[in-house]
């Protein structure tokens, strides 16, 4: 493949035409490589993780209502996560960063950390940008192409073949519900792989590639059923997770190929490997959505005494001098 192309760091990025030929969705794919590569991979379980189920919905999770109340509003959010949390808040990442980078300064009272949904942006707005900025670039362009745009040819047809607007307002419509079906599919395949009252939660940083990134990798995430190709498509092979956070880079069959190894070694090392079915899951995801419970917290002085094992395993990389061949070849000749 052309790599100079097909990459990370260009595809589906650079305008409007790049995003609608490579991957056209609701959100920026610059706001999501925030977001996900960066933010969610590297702050896994942290306050600072825009993904953290727990923290997103604290509103949620504290009313003073009945459950049965609470679960009234999950078919809306589960059908609805795309455009109504996750590209206003993968576009906050995106401008979040970038005020990082210019060094200017958070206002007062706000919280970088909270999460920013089609709610917040409607009554009470935020810092980071307007409602006509997110429209315009983020929602806008999707919402008009794709829903209005796309089916236009059928509109041409209608006319012809003497129906009318019919043939173009079903396509519409048809949109309109597919696009609540796959929102639900995908909150059932990516929201629950954090999730739970046996996932694991963190106050501090640490090191990226370090001891602790990795072991946080397998115990803030968890593998659906693994195996089948049939089921790893139907999952979108993040039936995969662990391995996918412990290698973001990997291709999708060779997550298929280290599951097992992974296993077994967290296995052999006592370090909890959680595999489940995904509908179980989605239970215990909304559970932690409901407050019905919540996740562990690590136990803080394990996490500092790893986090200063870090720091002295990293110094000593520092400080270790590099071996030459030679150096080995004299050691043998001896």
């Amino acid at each position: 493949p052309n790599k100079s192309r097909w990459n990370r760091f260009k595809f589906a990025v650079g305008g409007t035409w790049k995003r609608l030929c490579d991957w056209f969705d609701w959100m920026m794919p610059e706001a999501w490589n925030v977001e996900h590569n960066n933010r969610h991979h590297y702050c896994l379980s942290e306050v600072e993780d825009p993904d953290l189920v727990e923290n997103n919905l604290v509103e949620l999770r504290n009313l003073p209502i009945p459950a049965v109340f609470k679960w009234l509003a999950l078919p809306f959010i589960t059908t609805t996560w795309k455009w109504f949390y996750y590209a206003p808040n993968t576009y906050k990442e995106l401008k979040l960063a970038k005020w990082r980078k210019m060094g200017k300064p958070i206002p007062e009272g706000v919280i970088p950390s909270d999460a920013v949904t089609m709610r917040s942006l409607l009554l009470s707005g935020t810092p980071f940008y307007s409602l006509s900025e997110f429209f315009a670039i983020v929602m806008g362009p999707y919402l008009i192409i794709h829903f209005f745009l796309f089916p236009l040819p059928l509109l041409a047809i209608g006319e012809y073949l003497g129906k009318g607007s019919e043939m173009y307002m079903s396509a519409v419509k048809n949109l309109f519900l597919a696009e609540l079906l796959t929102n639900f599919h995908g909150f059932v395949a990516v929201v629950t792989n954090h999730a739970g009252d046996d996932m694991y939660r963190f106050r501090d940083g640490c090191r990226p590639y370090s001891g602790s990134f990795y072991l946080r990798q397998v115990l803030a995430s968890v593998d659906f059923w693994t195996g089948s190709d049939i089921n790893d498509f139907l999952h979108g092979y993040l039936n995969y997770q662990i391995e996918h956070h412990l290698w973001p880079s990997l291709s999708m069959l060779s997550y298929k190929k280290s599951q097992p190894l992974v296993k077994n070694l967290c296995k052999k090392h006592g370090v909890p490997y959680v595999q489940e079915n995904v509908f179980k899951r989605l239970k215990k995801t909304v559970d932690i959505m409901t407050g019905a419970s919540s996740m562990r917290w690590f136990p803080e002085e394990y996490e500092q005494k790893f986090i200063e094992r870090d720091a002295v395993h990293e110094a000593a990389k520092k400080n270790k001098k590099p071996v030459l061949l030679s150096d080995k070849c004299m050691e043998a000749a001896e």
